[in-house]
């Protein structure tokens, strides 16, 4: 092999590249393979590669679901040893390393590091794609795989494949029992494998929306939702299509938008065989067929079948026009209206007729000219 050409080469365990001395045949030959690049232990389920055996065996476990290393103190269990020994730091009270702006206090002085960006505001970690900036090596790590698609986390259950390795832990969670569901509500008895789940669904029964946005001050009862929200002010993209490159806002509507690419529409009414792309698109289908409408106004009671047309008909009583347009400030109480009123500043004309090839600038009117064809 390659680098048993390179080892034959040195002496007395020193490495003839850099001049570097081991202990023993063993080390210099894992030192030779960082020179070479060579690496000889490959996964048998994803045949990823690495320099030595114990960093695939480490990777294997990611593939298995295998904790061998167990918490004495809480069961906990790891796949690593060292998140182990950082595990254990959260169980006594000693946190030495404390935070000079705050006095917080962390086990870790990696912790307080990242801690520390919080108050300054710092992104130091680039995408070399997008020029996003995050906080954390890890956040960036993770932004990447949206770029490149790539799936490394694979549940040993069903193969279904993930981006992010707590992604996988919360799907392993589908495969659980009801007795491992340990977290009930005390209003409705219903069960959740995480606090955080039975948490969230908390709001729900007290109407609480803690999370404000700090640009329109519009509320939400969860984190995540704001996050997203925010991407509305900000045109922030980060999700790619590796097929076309167009850019959304969230991941769900990239995995929508990869089914126009394929065709697929694997969500079929029972009552007319119609079939759509997403389960959502589906669940208001079948409304046209009961004619049922959830949805009701608390001023006027008039009922709608899409909470999103609920939020569009309440805008009429309160006359707010939130979108707004960034060419000459006319606001809008509906978003489509805003693109369609965009398309009168570009002169864009995106709706062509197949029939005659004259271009309009929205939908409605190629509907009104195209019933001329018939």
């Amino acid at each position: 092999m390659h680098c048993e050409a390179h080892l034959d080469e040195c002496v007395n365990d020193t490495c003839r590249l850099c001049g570097k001395v081991f202990k023993g045949k063993i080390n210099l030959r894992r030192h030779i393979a960082t020179h070479t690049g060579e690496r000889l232990y490959i996964c048998e389920f994803c045949t990823k590669a690495f320099t030595r055996k114990a960093h695939l065996i480490r990777h294997c476990l990611m593939h298995t679901g295998e904790k061998p290393h167990v918490c004495n103190v809480c069961n906990k269990a790891f796949g690593q040893k060292g998140h182990l020994a950082t595990h254990r730091l959260t169980h006594p009270s000693e946190k030495p390393h404390v935070c000079n702006i705050c006095s917080k206090g962390f086990s870790l002085k990696s912790s307080l590091n990242t801690h520390r960006v919080t108050h300054t505001g710092e992104k130091p970690h680039v995408c070399n794609m997008c020029s996003r900036a995050f906080a954390r090596k890890g956040q960036l790590l993770q932004h990447h795989l949206t770029h490149t698609g790539e799936k490394p986390h694979v549940c040993n259950l069903c193969n279904k494949v993930f981006g992010q390795k707590v992604y996988l832990a919360t799907h392993r969670l589908t495969h659980s029992s009801d007795r491992e569901k340990p977290h009930v509500c005390n209003l409705c008895n219903k069960t959740f494998c995480r606090k955080c789940d039975l948490t969230a669904h908390r709001l729900t029964h007290t109407g609480e929306k803690p999370h404000v946005c700090n640009m329109c001050s519009r509320a939400f009862a969860q984190k995540g939702q704001l996050r997203r929200h925010h991407m509305t002010h900000t045109g922030e993209k980060p999700h790619f299509c590796n097929l076309c490159n167009k850019a959304f806002g969230q991941k769900s509507h990239l995995a929508t938008h990869r089914l126009t690419h394929t065709g697929e529409k694997p969500h079929v009414c029972n009552l007319c065989s119609k079939a759509y792309g997403r389960k959502s698109d589906l669940n208001t289908h079948r409304l046209t067929h009961t004619g049922e409408k959830p949805h009701v106004c608390n001023l006027c009671n008039k009922g709608f079948s899409q909470k999103g047309n609920l939020y569009a008909h309440r805008l009429t009583h309160t006359g707010e026009k939130p979108h707004v347009c960034n060419v000459c400030s006319k606001g809008f109480s509906q978003k489509v209206n805003l693109n369609s009123h965009r398309l009168t500043h570009t002169g864009e004309k995106p709706y062509r007729c197949d029939e005659c090839s004259k271009c309009f600038a929205t939908k409605s009117a190629i509907s009104r000219h195209c019933r001329r064809h018939l």
